[in-house]
């Protein structure tokens, strides 16, 4: 079974993946609605969490801020937004983390969405990558650069002809995919059509219907996707995976024992 882990906060990710019984843990480095650089809030610094994780056995993953949307014609939002990206992945390497999840973002209801695909491509071919970042699709927006494997489609060719394009990750969130109008059965094979990789599985129950374009999760086997498809995505995937589900240690255990008694 593969590395399986929750997003956890920051203060303490090594403890609080054990209270999980997890063996990943996901955090933000700093606010998620902000734009400070930045923080490794945990005990002794960067160095000190990386030694931690690495003797523990866990392996981290960092999720960027939500603020940040590289693909925005809006100038004052797209270039400190490539500054934070860079920002964020030079702290993930510091930490040892394996990636840095980012949002696709979107442009204006205006603009027409290529624009939105080149300015990803020159948000790649300029950002120094220590360590690589995981595109994640999203649920809602009809300007989305990733709702839906169309659109992953045509991000996934505007990233590969940046320099460094091909070391750009993919992380495939389930609710956000469900939420957004793909079925879940045959999205692996689609998904890995378009985009050639899959290196993360955000495994998230969705608490509304398909193709809702709602960003609600929900806990493993409570919402409203169908469990067997879930279990056999997550099998087809063979990436990590985090939950990122409501609740707290007890709940994000009882996700975690999910999966793996269901994906086994």
């Amino acid at each position: 079974m593969a590395v399986i882990g929750a997003h956890v906060d920051q203060s303490d990710p090594i403890a609080q993946a054990r209270e999980r019984g997890a063996d990943a843990a996901q955090i933000f480095l700093g606010d998620p609605q902000g734009w400070k650089g930045p923080e490794v809030r945990y005990p002794g610094g960067a160095q000190a969490l990386k030694e931690a994780a690495a003797e523990a056995g866990i392996t981290l993953v960092v999720h960027a801020p939500y603020v940040l949307n590289v693909a925005t014609t809006n100038n004052r939002i797209r270039i400190p937004s490539r500054k934070l990206l860079q920002k964020q992945v030079d702290a993930a390497a510091e930490i040892g983390a394996i990636g840095v999840v980012v949002h696709g973002g979107h442009v204006l209801a205006t603009d027409d969405e290529e624009v939105g695909f080149d300015n990803w491509r020159k948000a790649v071919d300029q950002l120094e990558a220590a360590v690589p970042i995981f595109i994640e699709n999203t649920a809602g927006g009809k300007k989305a650069m990733a709702r839906g494997v169309a659109k992953l489609t045509r991000l996934w060719e505007a990233v590969r002809s940046a320099d460094g394009g091909d070391a750009v990750g993919f992380c495939l969130d389930t609710c956000h995919a469900y939420a957004g109008g793909e079925p879940l059965a045959g999205l692996v094979s689609r998904v890995l059509e378009a985009t050639g990789r899959i290196d993360l599985v955000h495994a998230n129950d969705s608490r509304d219907a398909f193709d809702s374009g709602a960003d609600r999760h929900a806990n493993l086997g409570t919402g409203s996707l169908p469990a067997d498809e879930l279990a056999t995505l997550i099998r087809e995937a063979g990436a990590p995976v985090i939950v990122e589900t409501p609740g707290g240690a007890a709940e994000h255990a009882a996700d975690i024992a999910w999966i793996r008694e269901s994906c086994d």
